[in-house]
């Protein structure tokens, strides 16, 4: 099954191209970015979005900005290239992928310092675009992984959108729910809207309604409705960052999902690569949370649905505990409770 769109690539003539999510679901527009500032405004108003891809985008970003380096002296370069990787890492706090794409791209320069500059630039686009390879076939191994938890005939729930449009291709919880329908197996999704910016209705409902595989869409406060009538069989969401006992930064409503799913006893799944770990923090309390704009909650699109004026609350992500997650599904295997030992082993930490 595989994708009729692109969501990150490097041009032949040595740009970044993104599909501007912010067009979908009614048009499926690709915009070139030519320089740095191009791609981080491109993660900052979410024309990219979801954790793998904004790690990808970013580390194409950062071989991008290295090209216009003007120097011959090493230490010159790598400053300047430290000052871009900045950056993009303020673009979005709380993905870790981002940072890990500018940190992947900067080890690898600093590891180059002794070759000429023009092959450290060349080495940079070469990473970058592996890493873009590199995430689809992550996503595929994960989908493997993941597609055995899910029983046959399966409703399955998700949340946002990690699918192909949050990644370099494939997904990560749609990429289960692929794997599991190109396995035979009979599934169903229901796919919660995702307010404020509707990234299940613009952009799940598109992928699944392509794919050819079932899905209804519902607004957020119907998931209990639907789980209470025994609707529901498994929840399968994506992460933006998960710490080391296993507590997970997701997409704002994810920590909702995961209590309804507790009180009526339905599997409650993450699938999220190894470089969405973070396993320098303890607990999901030590994640930095994006407050965005108030006019994504007052307004949808260019039509207002609240009054001028009203104060707004709009943290972009929710911290789901490690005690209502079921099982982190990774490229390297599944990952049980307790995940302070399960996800380092899964990492390969020493």
């Amino acid at each position: 099954m595989a994708e009729d769109f692109v969501t990150v690539a490097w041009t032949p003539s040595g740009s970044v191209r993104l599909i501007d999510q912010t067009r979908l679901p009614t048009e499926e527009v690709y915009i070139e970015c030519r320089t740095i500032e191009e791609v981080t405004d491109a993660i900052r108003t979410m024309r990219v979005r979801g954790a793998p891809a904004i790690g990808v985008t970013a580390a194409m970003g950062l071989a991008l900005g290295a090209q216009t380096i003007q120097t011959e002296n090493f230490k010159e370069f790598f400053t300047a290239l430290e000052a871009m990787g900045s950056l993009l890492m303020r673009t979005r706090p709380t993905a870790v992928n981002l940072a890990w794409g500018v940190r992947r791209l900067l080890n690898l320069a600093r590891k180059s310092r002794d070759l000429a500059q023009a092959e450290i630039k060349a080495a940079l686009v070469a990473e970058a675009r592996a890493m873009q390879e590199e995430d689809i076939r992550i996503n595929r191994a994960m989908g493997q992984h993941g597609q055995s938890l899910l029983p046959d005939p399966a409703r399955v729930l998700t949340h946002c959108n990690a699918g192909g449009l949050a990644t370099a291709g494939y997904g990560t919880a749609v990429g289960v729910i692929r794997a599991a329908t190109e396995a035979g197996k009979r599934i169903m999704v229901w796919v919660d809207e995702t307010r404020p910016l509707l990234q299940g209705a613009r952009l799940t409902a598109w992928e699944l309604q392509r794919a050819g595989i079932p899905a209804t869409l519902i607004t957020d406060n119907m998931a209990g409705h639907f789980m209470a009538r025994g609707q529901v069989d498994v929840v399968v969401v994506g992460a933006d960052r998960i710490a080391r006992n296993g507590d997970v930064a997701n997409k704002i409503g994810t920590y909702s999902v995961a209590l309804l799913a507790r009180a009526h006893g339905i599997p409650f799944y993450v699938a999220a690569p190894i470089s969405t770990l973070d396993l320098s923090l303890t607990d999901g309390s030590q994640i930095p949370i994006e407050e965005r704009a108030p006019d994504e909650v007052t307004h949808i699109g260019e039509h207002r649905v609240a009054p001028a004026g009203i104060r707004v609350a709009n943290p972009a992500f929710d911290v789901t505990p490690a005690s209502f997650v079921d099982a982190i599904i990774t490229e390297c295997g599944v990952a049980r409770a307790p995940y302070d030992v399960s996800l380092p082993r899964l990492a390969g930490e020493a």
